[in-house]
């Protein structure tokens, strides 16, 4: 049985029911549970002591998109790329992201989702819900050899072609539900329970103006025969509440999924920023879950305030959506961005935000093993290192976790009981080698004359 024992200047526990800062105390690892969080040093294989660290609960992060925004990042900022002022979903990701997986190879999707994970996992993340083109399966082989822990949420879709056009409409092709739902059974029986349970699927229909009825119906009856989460993007421009309105007799996309019936505690709701007050009570009513990405839309002077869904008493969680994998930074942004949106100091709170990529993120997904700090649990941790002087001096690490700290403070992380990031650096594989890898490989997406007129429209 191997053993690990770490010091935390400060530990993040739980009271009756709510959070606790331990002080002091130390976290015993045997094999892949937390067996102790006792004030005695214990004996241990493994032995980190090192003063000033924030021993967290694993923070998950359940909305990423490692191959998409790889293909955007450092090309749509300052509103470049964006037709009309319109999406970039329909003019660069979703048509330069099917480009991409057909012109790639097998090696080089997988540098592709290497990449990611690295970039995941030094981000502070131990658990991802990462929906992707199931053309890209690969991302299923990183998650397995990195050691994250991974809920892989292959698309489906009614079209899979949608494409927008010079004068930004939208425009759909094919009928593709069927095969993308076969593709999701391979999928799933292939790599469901891989890497000892790490490794898990959940439903991923793209999005509500992609989907049709008969698709989303399937979706949600296969995933409740399985018992998995349902993922989808919802409401995330005023364009798709558009398209669902004239498609569905003035139906909102949130009272589409309704008369679907997926609007149930098992959805998570990606975005949802173009949801009236109506859709969010709506939602609140039927117990489904708001997946919060606010620097994303802020990249396009758009706020979507993680207090605005919580006020409506909408369950919220935050996830980076591929854009920047820095997830204590994110949580930063939705603390930022929903105090300015609603010119109150006391909302989107440290403890709140930082309750919404643990505790409450796990229960989302009902994993009550995660999230927590206790004998008992899976080990998994985020250990943040709160000596640099840009923490200093600290009183209440909470909120400089929050208000202050970003991913360079992100020390160790821990999956299964495993150690994969340590001192801030990943222990298993060459940083520089993979970043080369993926980096070369998305640049051959870039040199494609369509993603060069993507980028330049």
């Amino acid at each position: 049985m191997s053993t690990i024992a770490i010091f935390g200047s400060y530990v993040l526990s739980r009271k009756e029911g709510a959070q606790d800062v331990l002080r002091d105390h130390w976290v015993l690892i045997e094999d892949r549970k937390i067996a102790a969080v006792t004030r005695d040093r214990p004996a241990a294989e493994q032995v980190y002591d090192k003063p000033g660290r924030f021993v967290l609960p694993g923070l998950l992060n359940l909305h990423n998109h490692c191959f998409s925004e790889a293909v955007a990042r450092s090309h749509t900022e300052d509103g470049n790329g964006r037709r009309n002022n319109q999406s970039i979903v329909y003019t660069v990701l979703l048509p330069l992201t099917k480009r991409g997986a057909d012109l790639l190879t097998k090696e080089e999707r997988l540098a592709v989702a290497r990449l990611g994970i690295l970039q995941l996992l030094k981000g502070g993340a131990t658990t991802v819900m990462e929906p992707f083109r199931n053309t890209i399966p690969e991302m299923f082989d990183a998650a397995e050899e990195m050691g994250i822990r991974f809920y892989g949420a292959p698309y489906l879709f009614s079209t899979s072609d949608a494409k927008a056009g010079a004068d930004g409409l939208v425009r759909y092709a094919g009928d593709d539900g069927a095969a993308d739902m076969a593709t999701w059974d391979t999928l799933y029986q292939r790599w469901n329970g891989r890497g000892n349970g790490r490794i898990g699927l959940a439903m991923s229909p793209h999005a509500t103006d992609t989907c049709g009825p008969d698709l989303l119906r399937a979706c949600a009856a296969r995933a409740r025969e399985l018992g998995v989460p349902v993922t989808t993007h919802l409401a995330q421009s005023r364009a798709e509440v558009e398209t669902i309105g004239k498609r569905y007799g003035d139906r909102t996309p949130a009272q589409y999924l309704d008369w679907l019936g997926l609007l149930a505690p098992d959805l998570l709701a990606a975005h949802c920023i173009a949801s009236t007050d109506d859709d969010l009570k709506l939602m609140a009513a039927r117990g489904a879950t708001v997946l919060n990405c606010p620097r994303v839309f802020a990249r396009a002077g758009v706020t979507a305030a993680f207090s605005r869904f919580a006020e409506h008493g909408v369950c919220t969680v935050v996830g980076t959506d591929g854009y920047n994998m820095d997830l204590l930074g994110e949580l930063n942004a939705a603390s930022l961005i929903s105090k300015i949106v609603s010119q109150r100091p006391e909302v989107a709170n440290s403890p709140e935000l930082i309750e919404s990529v643990t505790a409450t993120a796990a229960a989302v997904i009902n994993r009550p093993d995660l999230g927590t700090i206790a004998p008992g649990a899976t080990a998994d941790l985020t250990i943040v290192d709160l000596t640099h002087p840009h923490l200093q001096p600290l009183y209440d690490p909470r909120r400089a976790l929050v208000a202050l700290a970003n991913r360079a403070n992100i020390d160790q992380v821990i999956v299964d009981g495993r150690v994969l990031i340590d001192a801030g650096h990943y222990v298993h594989g060459d940083e520089a080698a993979i970043a080369a890898a993926g980096s070369a490989a998305i640049g051959k997406i870039w040199d494609l004359p369509e993603a060069q007129a993507a980028f330049a429209g």
